[in-house]
């Protein structure tokens, strides 16, 4: 790949005519080092580029392993007022024990052809200092999304004093992503290794720009048994000021919510969606994924609807028995703007026998009051496939996700795959198309297993679906992950019948619940 050096000029934007920025600008002329598929694909355009972070820019002594190039954890927005307006962010140089350096962020104004590099104030590394309100030393579980009126809303979980202070940070930008606003906490807690703010998210309501709404988990390890209810946090002025945090739902002792997102249906009403874990202590903990629902705007929530039980078992590499960290306990919701369907994607091995973990899909058309049976939508049922992405327009409805199907039986590389289906039938039938070429997972960070992030990102834009997706630069040590995107149009669509199943995967060991839980807790004192 080649990487522009920073530079300050004057930047195109729709808004103000041109605009004055320090970034960094990606050429997108080199070539990626995806292996090459067995026939046909269109070459990724790479979104990413070298890290802008200097060695020791956190300010303090760290514990972990840095690795320095490595993207991971991708999402993606798009601006409604403009669908060739792109906001993408990522963890920038990611740790082996909780967080990144920085989260990224690219822009794009030509729907994703070229990317300018940018970042929020949410760690040190990232320009954040004690008086703007980003002194934090890493930043973690990065996401974005777009106010009606273009205004783009970023949040993050930023992290110091060696992981044991926690903070959600929202903040904003009206420049198209270009320049962000000082942080604004929306909760803060320092001091205390048995309290954990994790898995936040941000949605900005599109039928009113006043309203963006932030929801997270907060785990407490003070009591004998851990406690995680859900958090959330709205602002009624387009992100100025944000109110104070407050329990939406609390599952009680001994257990937790975790991955909290949520979609507004079109007659304004919020979903929530989370995993919900109960007998957290035991051998043998409960997983669901379930809803909740606020009519007025997040003032008020109803009780949880359990949407299934959630039956993942985790993804091991078959030679070694080694875990890739995935999207497991991370279900994805997107919702039709126009037909108020819900859909939601996690990771479920029921489709085996418990033997492998696939990708299930659920829709709902009543605002989530009722649910489908899950079906399996990865289109090799006989290998692993993870990390499920999901979005819906206009009746159509797309998922991504990750599979085995070209690995071999050499020890030494785990090539996986990267993979997109989209059903126009209400999830009847599916149509595939790959969007990498096989590439080794075991380069990725080892971040308590093989990491691209626990969940990419997919939106719908102009009758299509636009993916972000993390893949490794095989045996690159240097240069582990890269963040990429494929226009719509370049994809190679597969038929069923063309579709490789690679060989079946039997025999492999789960991995426990309780170390699936902890590998996605942002710190160690979690991990435990």
């Amino acid at each position: 790949m080649q990487i522009g050096k920073a530079f300050t000029q004057p930047i195109p934007g729709r808004r103000s005519g041109f605009l004055a920025a320090s970034v960094v600008v990606l050429s997108l002329s080199g070539a990626s080092s995806l292996a090459a598929p067995s026939r046909a694909l269109a070459a990724p355009t790479l979104v990413s580029g070298a890290s802008p972070f200097a060695p020791g820019c956190n300010g303090a002594p760290q514990t972990g392993t840095n690795y320095p190039n490595a993207e991971v954890e991708p999402f993606l927005a798009v601006d409604p007022t403009d669908p060739d307006h792109l906001i993408a962010v990522w963890q920038q140089d990611r740790w082996s024990d909780g967080g990144a350096n920085g989260l990224a962020t690219g822009v794009s104004w030509d729907a994703g052809q070229t990317w300018v590099r940018t970042f929020a104030h949410f760690s040190r590394c990232a320009g954040g200092n004690a008086s703007n309100g980003g002194d934090y030393e890493r930043a973690s579980d990065p996401w974005v999304t777009f106010s009606p009126d273009g205004v783009a809303h970023q949040i993050s979980l930023s992290l110091a004093n060696q992981l044991t202070d926690s903070a959600i940070l929202v903040s904003r930008s009206t420049s198209g992503g270009f320049f962000w606003s000082d942080p604004i906490a929306l909760k803060i807690d320092t001091g205390d290794p048995n309290i954990l703010n994790d898995k936040e998210s941000i949605t900005a309501d599109p039928l009113r720009s006043r309203f963006v709404y932030a929801v997270w988990d907060r785990l407490d390890a003070t009591q004998p048994f851990i406690q995680g209810p859900t958090w959330f946090s709205r602002t009624t002025n387009g992100g100025k000021t944000w109110e104070r945090a407050r329990i939406i739902y609390d599952p009680g002792l001994d257990a937790q919510t975790i991955a909290n997102q949520i979609v507004v249906l079109p007659d304004g009403t919020l979903v929530n969606v989370f995993t919900l874990i109960t007998d957290e202590s035991t051998d043998s903990p409960s997983f669901s994924v379930a809803i909740i629902r606020s009519r007025n705007r997040g003032a008020t929530w109803s009780t949880p609807t359990i949407v299934s039980t959630l039956e993942s078992i985790g993804v091991v590499d078959v030679e070694t028995g080694e875990p890739v960290r995935t999207g497991d306990i991370v279900p994805m919701i997107a919702v039709d703007p126009r037909s108020g369907t819900l859909t939601i994607v996690w990771q479920d091995a029921r489709f085996s026998g418990g033997v492998r973990d696939g990708i299930a899909y659920s829709r709902s058309t009543d605002g989530g009051r009722t649910w489908s049976p899950p079906a399996q939508v990865n289109q090799a049922p006989n290998v692993q496939a993870f990390t499920a992405a999901v979005a819906a327009r206009d009746g159509r409805v797309a998922v991504t996700y990750y599979d085995f199907r070209n690995d071999t039986p050499d020890a030494a590389t785990l090539l996986t795959n990267t993979w997109k289906v989209t059903s126009q039938d209400g999830g009847m039938t599916w149509q595939e198309t790959p969007l990498s070429g096989p590439f080794d997972m075991r380069t990725a960070p080892d971040a308590r297993g093989f990491f691209v992030g626990d969940y990419e990102g997919l939106v719908a834009r102009r009758g299509s679906f636009d993916p972000l997706f993390v893949t490794a630069n095989s045996g690159d040590l240097d240069n582990r992950t890269d963040v990429f995107t494929i226009a719509a149009d370049l994809e190679q669509v597969l038929t069923m019948g063309a579709v490789p199943n690679g060989r079946d995967e039997l025999n492999l060991q789960p991995r426990s619940p309780r170390d699936r839980v902890r590998a996605h807790r942002e710190s160690p004192r979690f991990a435990e």
